[in-house]
């Protein structure tokens, strides 16, 4: 498939250092600053001493050179005339002040970008409910995208290593899901990822120097549903832990089968979506087809360009593989604040809160998580969140239960270093605080805690 060789082939590139890595635009901060700072169009252009490099360097027959209408497509959104810092996962946006990761090449007409995050992961979990486990977790992701004169067709995959660590997943006091064995509630644990995160691809159309409308496609795709998936949002990107509220808030992040259209005002985006409800099940190598059932409505505005806000709504059918009769109503909020440090560095701050019904009652979840990052070498990165589940103790041949609400907080440090202008490796760990009703503290010993150690290798 074009959509896997091109991913392929950028990471075969990815390492070499004649790549130059962009830093984001950081539009709308202090006037000084801005005098300073790249424009979106020069964050593309080629460093002079690597314009010389490739006078001498044949890259059998890739076309590296700046042309001013690529790099005036490649600074704008392939959905819309926006910064393409805007742009997270699926169709999702967040702040333009957003870093923008990834090695950006130019070949022919064409646009490419690879980005890869691996992370290796020791995860302790206390109490009788606990576990442990070493495990290998992250993503590899391709971007090829190609304008027109009034127009842009883009082109992602993204890929993990997740379902290495096997059906039972990872441990995760007060986690739940759908099942990762095809038999049993997944319950204080989360589920591998699977292997094809996103295979999708988009057209958009300008209808005016702020006006575009835009067509997405996925299989698998994420539709226009909730926040930027917890992986992709830059305030907690850092953490290996999945969030507690991961099934409130992002959880169709992976979802196969998924169409949106959309329109961008400006500052504004209101999209819908239709797509296959059911969540991914227990054979994570596999490509999965389902009816086009469920639907999904989604407003996005950036009032700034430190801001992002959002409002979704969606109708889930049958996502449950061990309750295929209870369908779902879910609803988001969710405001993501990012700032850029004068010095080096910024800090971001994502708020949410997710409902969604179950057994004829509604279910919320919140959520607050922010990472300050110093001359992108230390970051520090807090999660503190709460949710209504009725998932941790199952009732008798069911797999829900009485409601519970529960609390989760955790604080992490990743220490990163460099290995060339593409590349490092950070060392981090991460301690989390598990709070109770007292009706649940004798099935998990009052209070348990939980932490990671970890060593991240990052490219792009």
């Amino acid at each position: 498939m074009l959509r896997i060789s091109t991913a392929v082939t950028l990471m075969t590139l990815l390492t070499s250092p004649v790549w130059a890595h962009h830093a984001p635009d950081h539009q709308g901060s202090t006037h000084e600053h801005a005098e300073s700072a790249p424009s979106a169009i020069d964050l593309f252009k080629t460093p002079p001493a690597a314009e010389h490099d490739h006078e001498h360097m044949d890259h059998a027959g890739m076309d590296t050179s700046a042309h001013a209408g690529h790099d005036m497509g490649a600074a704008t959104g392939a959905l819309g005339s926006y910064p393409m810092t805007r742009e997270a996962s699926g169709t999702a946006w967040q702040p333009d002040a957003a870093a923008h990761g990834g090695v950006h090449v130019m070949t022919g007409d064409w646009m490419l970008m690879g980005h890869a995050t691996l992370n290796g992961v020791y995860d302790w979990q206390e109490g009788p409910r606990g576990d442990e486990k070493a495990f290998v977790s992250g993503m590899f992701m391709g971007m090829a995208r190609r304008d027109f004169a009034a127009s842009a067709l883009q082109f992602r995959a993204m890929v993990s290593p997740d379902p290495l660590m096997g059906k039972r997943g990872l441990p995760l006091l007060l986690g739940s899901g759908e099942t990762a064995d095809g038999r049993t509630p997944l319950v204080d644990r989360q589920h591998p990822h699977d292997l094809f995160m996103e295979l999708s691809g988009s057209y958009s159309a300008r209808l005016s120097e702020t006006q575009s409308v835009f067509v997405y496609a996925g299989l698998p795709g994420e539709p226009a549903f909730g926040p930027p998936a917890f992986m992709h949002r830059q305030s907690i990107s850092d953490s290996p832990e999945t969030p507690i509220s991961h099934h409130w808030l992002d959880s169709t992040h992976i979802t196969f089968g998924v169409v949106t259209a959309g329109y961008v005002h400006g500052a504004w985006k209101v999209e819908a979506s239709r797509f296959h409800g059911r969540e991914p099940d227990e054979s994570r190598f596999d490509i999965e087809t389902g009816p086009l059932d469920s639907t999904a409505v989604r407003v996005s505005w950036n009032p700034t360009p430190r801001w992002s806000l959002q409002a979704s709504w969606a109708d889930v059918t049958s996502p449950e593989q061990l309750e295929p009769a209870d369908d779902q109503t879910k609803w988001s909020i969710s405001a993501i604040y990012t700032q850029p440090i004068a010095s080096g560095g910024w800090w971001s701050t994502t708020v949410a809160w997710g409902r969604r019904s179950g057994d004829h009652q509604w279910l919320d979840a919140f959520i607050a998580e922010s990472a300050l990052n110093l001359k992108e070498v230390w970051t520090v990165f807090a999660r503190a969140e709460r949710t209504e589940t009725n998932e941790l103790l199952t009732s008798a041949g069911g797999h829900h239960g009485p409601v519970f609400t529960v609390s989760k907080g955790s604080l992490g440090v990743i220490r990163d270093f460099p290995l060339s202008t593409n590349t490092k490796v950070g060392v981090g760990a991460l301690y989390a605080f598990n709070f109770l009703p007292q009706a649940l503290k004798p099935s998990y010993g009052s209070n348990p805690s939980g932490a990671m150690v970890f060593v991240r290798f990052k490219v792009g």
